[in-house]
């Protein structure tokens, strides 16, 4: 979906296919026939943009067979999907019965996720359509914070280098210019849009900025005007944004509310969870059961937030409510200005499987009805904003 900004520039507006767990090229294929075109249907348009998440073997087949990267430029053309931005932060096996903290793996200080990225690099240049001139590409925040040491931070900082590089030499070749965002996320290295300041500073590189993701920085309590203020401040490039929606529990003390939580803690994804202290420090734990057990380490004297996705348009019932209006206030702060600090917006919630069970769609038009719900919000929200819909 496109939007015209009152600037003039155009901002696009995708939903993330890691929602639709696949590994090789053949189930990237089948996902746009099942899913994403039923949901450009079900919206009425004629155009849809996917931000598309690449495992490394479907990664791997389409940068080594021009013939297969030219079949899925095809048939994303042939179905009405569009692709400017993709989501490399899983390497692989994000839709396996247990991710937790495998998602992480390989970092910045492995070698392969500098060779996975640059792959993506070279085919999102080949999948932009022919009036686009500018991808993206989200990716991890460096690293999980345990076994991060100065060498390794050294090896990530020399990996990014090398990368910026790589994309200088491939806007020569091709003409496009692919930027990187690294995305903050609780646990991580970089956890909060502030944390990403120095190692992207010292890289400064423009091609190499921020992918904000709203869910993760209502998580950490950060404030969405002082985050964009600081990362322009220091010109950090937002290159992308995810909008996102974490759980929010006001009252984490009563009974009600914790047997509430206890049913979005879940053996798939780690749902890290925080707290403040009445200074204003953060508290946090690695994943909600923790943060619930009998003997948990966080106070319940001020609301938690857990990184938990849920759906945009459909808060968790009470006594919880999601953080809707982090995203609401970060979106009018990214596109809202004289001018947008990005301009690929992707709505991002790959959780709904992961959701209670009475909640979880249970057949495909379900799921499909649910993405094109949150895609209307979000381009509600769009137009509020002053931005106008193309066709």
């Amino acid at each position: 979906m496109r939007f015209r900004h009152p600037d003039g520039s155009i901002v696009h507006l995708a939903y993330c296919t890691n929602v639709h767990p696949a590994e090789t090229l053949d189930g990237v294929l089948a996902q746009l026939r099942d899913h994403c075109e039923p949901v450009r249907k079900r919206l009425g348009r004629d155009r849809l943009g996917i931000g598309l998440w690449l495992a490394r073997d479907a990664a791997h087949a389409l940068v080594t067979d021009p013939s297969a990267l030219r079949g899925l430029r095809g048939e994303l053309d042939r179905r009405g999907l569009e692709v400017v931005t993709l989501n490399g932060f899983p390497y692989e096996g994000f839709g396996a019965e247990e991710v937790k903290y495998r998602v992480y793996r390989p970092d910045w200080a492995d070698p392969e996720r500098l060779d996975h990225t640059t792959s993506l690099a070279r085919v999102l240049a080949g999948l932009l359509p022919d009036d686009v001139t500018e991808g993206s590409i989200s990716t991890l925040p460096l690293a999980w914070r345990t076994a991060y040491d100065d060498t390794r931070a050294d090896k990530a900082r020399a990996a990014l280098v090398t990368l910026a590089e790589r994309l200088d030499a491939l806007e020569e070749l091709t003409g496009r210019s692919i930027r990187i965002g690294l995305e903050p996320e609780p646990g991580c290295v970089v956890e909060t849009t502030r944390d990403a300041i120095a190692p992207l500073t010292a890289i400064a590189h423009d091609r190499i900025g921020v992918c904000v993701d709203t869910c993760h920085l209502a998580t950490s309590f950060e404030d969405p005007h002082t985050a964009l203020d600081a990362l322009t401040e220091a010109r950090v490039p937002v290159v992308k944004s995810q909008l996102s929606a974490a759980l929010h529990a006001e009252h984490p003390r009563d009974p009600a509310v914790r047997e509430a939580l206890a049913a979005f803690a879940e053996p798939r994804f780690l749902h890290q969870t925080r707290t403040t202290t009445p200074a204003g420090a953060l508290l946090g734990t690695d994943d909600l059961d923790q943060a619930l057990a009998a003997d948990g380490p966080l106070p319940g004297t001020a609301p938690w937030r857990a990184h938990f996705h849920v759906p945009l348009h459909a808060a968790p019932a009470a006594p919880l409510t999601s953080t809707l209006p982090v995203l609401e206030t970060a979106l009018s702060r990214l596109v809202g200005g004289p001018h947008p600090l990005t301009r690929h917006l992707e709505v991002e919630t790959y959780t709904w499987q992961a959701l209670p069970p009475e909640l979880r769609p249970r057949a495909r038009a379900q799921l499909t009805d649910g993405i094109a719900a949150e895609l209307t919000l979000a381009r509600d929200l769009l137009t509020d904003l002053g931005l106008k819909e193309l066709p």
